[in-house]
């Protein structure tokens, strides 16, 4: 019998997981988007389903935009693998992952010198926008235990901020009713420099946050100058404000290829750093620390104490449960790399972003805002003149076509006229791959530059010889 004489063949219901890949219900079907489906669906089913799904992300690697980790080694995958149920909360149930959580935020301390390691106290959060709530709610706290103590009123509570701070600090003001201060950057000064800084704080000021590793252009603010400006203002004023170092990235940047840049607990004006695990920490999100200089930098009562989970269960963080795996990766990378693995691997990074942005900086079509010998982010803008047919935002989609993901963005409050491009070069971003990148960027400058006419917004024009 030939194969078109054969007769079919209906199977049971129950060989439906024999079924061809994209022949099974479900997959040769829709899903309902927005409500339950009526009925189970086989595991490799639903696998394909969701992997398919997400086929249309982009590539992390090749994302340009983000500072969080996009890469690890196979070692640190199957370790995550194997802690994906640890909760980081449940230190009764985990107290050997709850020990290499102290550990880890012990070995912070003495990297950012505290005075006595042993003696300062921290913790793992889910990111540093969390670290930098808690951050804000110790100066808070701290200030209101003050001006009680003095019989002050304690309602109208500010903090000091550049406006080019991260956006967790406008959720801080805004959750927890302080008034946010903004100094304005500006050409003279494009970050928070501690200039004009007595025309900002007073009496109710909390604290002033320094940032190391500006999100916009990844410069560092020099937080030795901000201190010495409220070492000024104490003398003039009596007035004692404390500075918080928002160190999402630099704060794992800067001592591996900037120690003798002084910046954190050898002034004695910082009371909290934060970092985020997850960006130069290296660890896939999100995970991020904060540690206090010493326990009096942390009011006490700002901790909880839990009893149902076995015991006495300090905790100090906004979230309870979350999970456990990323304090473990942590610590992988401190003993895999230790302070020379780190340093090479920064250093890498910045080798990378200083070779693209000398790149970038030598094309007439840009002018460099930065150059990535920070933290390895760099910036720039159009040169003035250079076109009037086409912006950034227009490249930004050229190079978004060869899959690369570079943002245009207006700066901050102060330079919000000028319109940037901003490249992150995390660990993963080789060489090689930036060598790729520069090809697209010079062949997608060179397309635009020769456009027929201006270029409205969100639409392409034909080129020359297209």
């Amino acid at each position: 019998m030939t194969r078109s004489h054969r007769s079919v063949r209906h199977e049971p219901e129950t060989s439906v997981e024999l079924n061809p890949l994209f022949s099974r219900p479900g997959e040769s079907t829709i899903f309902p988007r927005f409500t339950l489906p009526d009925g189970e669906s086989l595991p490799g089913t639903a696998y394909q389903v969701v992997h398919d799904e997400v086929m249309l992300d982009g590539n992390s690697r090749l994302n340009l935009a983000t500072f969080v980790g996009t890469w690890m080694e196979r070692e640190a995958s199957q370790l995550y693998a194997e802690t994906f149920d640890k909760n980081m909360i449940d230190k009764d149930e985990y107290p050997q992952t709850a020990l290499i959580e102290t550990r880890c935020w012990r070995m912070l301390a003495d990297l950012w010198n505290a005075p006595d390691p042993a003696a300062a106290i921290g913790t793992s959060t889910i990111g540093s926008s969390e670290a930098c709530m808690l951050a804000g709610l110790a100066l808070k706290r701290r200030w209101q235990h003050s001006r009680r103590a003095a019989k002050k009123p304690t309602d109208t509570p500010n903090i000091v901020v550049s406006s080019a701070v991260q956006v967790c600090w406008e959720k801080f003001c805004n959750y927890w009713e302080v008034e946010a201060r903004y100094v304005p950057v500006s050409a003279e000064h494009p970050t928070l420099d501690g200039h004009d800084l007595e025309r900002y704080v007073d009496e109710n000021t909390i604290g002033v946050v320094a940032i190391m590793g500006v999100t916009y252009t990844g410069a560092y603010e020099p937080v030795d100058l901000i201190s010495a400006a409220l070492d000024r203002i104490q003398a003039d004023t009596g007035l004692d404000i404390p500075i918080h170092v928002d160190g999402a990235s630099g704060a794992m940047v800067a001592p591996f290829l900037q120690p003798d840049l002084v910046w954190d607990f050898r002034l004695p004006r910082v009371a909290s750093i934060n970092t985020s695990g997850h960006k130069y920490g290296l660890v896939y999100p999100g995970l991020g620390w904060i540690v206090w200089r010493d326990q009096q930098a942390l009011p006490e009562d700002l901790v909880f104490h839990v009893s149902y989970l076995g015991g006495d269960m300090p905790t100090f963080a906004l979230n309870f449960s979350r999970p456990g795996a990323q304090v473990l990766l942590q610590y992988y990378l401190f003993l895999r790399l230790g302070f020379a693995g780190y340093r090479s691997v920064q250093a890498s990074s910045r080798d990378v972003a200083l070779y693209l942005s000398h790149e970038i900086g030598a094309m007439d079509a840009f002018t460099l805002w930065s150059d990535g010998s920070d933290i390895p982010v760099f910036a720039w803008q159009l040169t003035d003149g250079h076109t009037r047919n086409w912006n950034l935002h227009h490249l930004s989609e050229r190079l978004r076509m060869n899959g690369w993901l570079v943002p245009a963005y207006p700066l901050p409050d102060g330079l919000s006229d000028i319109t940037v491009q901003r490249i992150v070069v995390r660990n993963g971003f080789t060489r090689d791959l930036a060598a790729s990148f520069l090809a697209d960027l010079k062949k997608d400058v060179a397309y635009l530059d020769a456009l027929t006419g201006p270029m409205p917004d969100g639409q392409q024009k034909e080129a020359f010889h297209h």
